[in-house]
């Protein structure tokens, strides 16, 4: 099992919903809005009037087997729109309850 963080435009919500749909991928949890610049290019995403754009995030914890089927209908996305940025991270997961 893995942690999936994805970080992603807040104009991208429903396309990350299909994704996860798509995937069978049911539980998550959501953040509406969070901030944040990418780490090589595109626009901040401040939520404020000079920046006014603002980021969600998702974080779902997913089988192995489905981490690189989710990562490359990420990029994907992102690909569509590289300015906004989306991304995600994985991580290990040693235990759940």
């Amino acid at each position: 099992m893995k942690a999936v963080f994805i970080s992603f435009y807040k104009a991208f919500y429903v396309e990350i919903m299909e994704v996860l749909d798509k995937l069978e991928i049911r539980g998550f949890t959501f953040w509406e809005e969070v901030q944040g610049r990418g780490t090589k290019t595109g626009e901040p995403h401040y939520g404020t009037h000079a920046w006014p754009t603002l980021n969600s995030a998702i974080l779902t914890f997913v089988p192995s087997e489905k981490v690189t089927p989710l990562l490359d209908e990420i990029q994907k996305l992102d690909e569509s729109a590289p300015q906004q940025g989306i991304r995600a991270f994985v991580m290990p997961v040693d235990q759940a309850y």
